[in-house]
């Protein structure tokens, strides 16, 4: 019986933390897919001084997706640590 407490518990904390880490990738994914956006034009005031393009264009065009690709990195990466620490990693 002690061992079904044990596994119920880890589980709990194991599910506690992945929805902390998804709930900030998600808060930064709204941040960098909607807020950014709605200062576009502020932001085109700001000239990137190699490239040339004003911030907001960029933010609109690039910045946003690269964000998006390096955080479904950084997810993967946290939650295979998360999944190490409770003991529920896939096997590699």
């Amino acid at each position: 019986m002690p061992e079904s407490t044990d596994l119920k518990q880890r589980e709990e904390a194991h599910w506690a933390k992945t929805s902390r880490l998804m709930f900030m990738h998600l808060g930064v994914w709204f941040f960098f897919g909607y807020v950014i956006h709605m200062f576009v034009v502020p932001l085109n005031k700001i000239i990137i001084p190699i490239l040339g393009f004003p911030l907001g264009f960029y933010m609109a065009a690039q910045g946003s997706l690269i964000v998006f690709v390096v955080m479904l990195f950084m997810f993967a990466r946290q939650q295979d640590k998360i999944d190490r620490e409770y003991g529920f990693a896939e096997e590699d």
